[in-house]
């Protein structure tokens, strides 16, 4: 892979827009909502809605076992009314480190525990409209454990052992819908990962 870059990009460079003043709409216990007022370059006034995450990163973890497969789990998505293919993962409890989310999601949603956890990715999941990141772990050396629930939208969801070509070939084919999923997949199909599987 070439470290040539092509064009120059400063994602910190001077705004072209001003916040004029911000009020919260709406609170939960992962999210704020915020109503906020910009005044353009031009003098123009907008108004936008913005998710502001107050629980910390969300996590998502890529396991491989030692002969080869990946824990995907079914998951019921009641925003999008349908069923999804997803690694296992989410949101922090509490003052939980990132790390150790990722932990018991793995053990939780995917009957997983692992002797080495490293953060290979972390990306914004909506930056039009939402402060949220998320960061991914690959985990290996894993040892089986007793999943629990995980919620009441999918209450007996299930664990599909699949293989890295098995997994690739339903993102290709649109069978894994998932950005975080598909991110480290993709990640892990490029071969990319360096020091990771060391």
């Amino acid at each position: 892979m070439s470290n040539q870059t092509y064009r120059q990009f400063d994602p910190w460079r001077t705004a072209p827009v001003r916040e004029t003043e911000r009020k919260d709409v709406y609170k939960t216990h992962y999210f704020n909502i915020d109503r906020i007022s910009f005044e353009s370059n031009d003098g123009n006034e907008f108004e936008r809605y913005c998710i502001n995450a107050n629980s910390g990163d969300t996590v998502a973890v890529l396991a491989l076992t030692d002969d080869g497969k990946i824990p995907l789990v079914e998951q019921y998505r009641v925003a999008t009314h349908r069923w999804t293919l997803e690694i296992p993962g989410g949101h922090p409890l509490g003052d939980e480190r990132p790390l150790d989310t990722a932990k018991r999601k793995l053990a939780e949603e995917g009957g997983f525990e692992a002797e080495r956890f490293t953060q290979f990715a972390r990306f914004l999941n909506t930056p039009s409209y939402s402060t949220e990141h998320t960061s991914v772990y690959f985990a290996t050396k894993l040892t089986p454990v007793s999943r629990q629930s995980i919620g009441p939208e999918t209450p007996r969801s299930e664990v599909r052992m699949v293989t890295l070509e098995q997994a690739y070939e339903m993102v290709v084919n649109g069978t894994i819908v998932d950005a975080k999923t598909i991110i480290a997949i993709l990640r892990l199909k490029s071969g990319d990962f360096g020091h990771i599987n060391d």
